[in-house]
């Protein structure tokens, strides 16, 4: 078993909690992120919807489960990727939507 096998339920939780975090606790900067890059509220809930559904796939045990969150999970964080360096935010602005791209293509490989 190598290392980052042993660290995926980790990561998961860790994947899991900052997605609630985010699309709860601080969901008002979501609001205001979307309207700043001319993004409508129909399409905020709609990837909020997409985000906590593919994050608690992610939690199951169930591969093909673990391999829908993920990828949906990784398209989302891609296009975030994407939308931070068509505005041109600084690179601390893009690191949460990297990082979470990277365990979502970890979860996926190791489903």
């Amino acid at each position: 078993m190598n290392i980052i096998t042993t660290l995926i339920p980790s990561l998961k939780i860790l994947t899991l909690s900052a997605v609630f975090f985010v699309w709860f606790v601080r969901y008002q900067n979501i609001v205001e992120e979307f309207k700043k890059y001319n993004y409508s509220s129909k399409l905020r809930d709609f990837v909020g919807i997409l985000k906590i559904a593919s994050v608690l796939l992610i939690q199951t045990s169930s591969s093909i489960n673990v391999k829908v969150g993920s990828a949906t999970l990784a398209f989302l964080m891609l296009a975030a990727f994407i939308t931070h360096i068509r505005v041109k935010n600084s690179f601390g602005e893009f690191i949460p939507s990297l990082t979470l791209l990277i365990f979502s293509v970890i979860f996926f490989f190791n489903a």
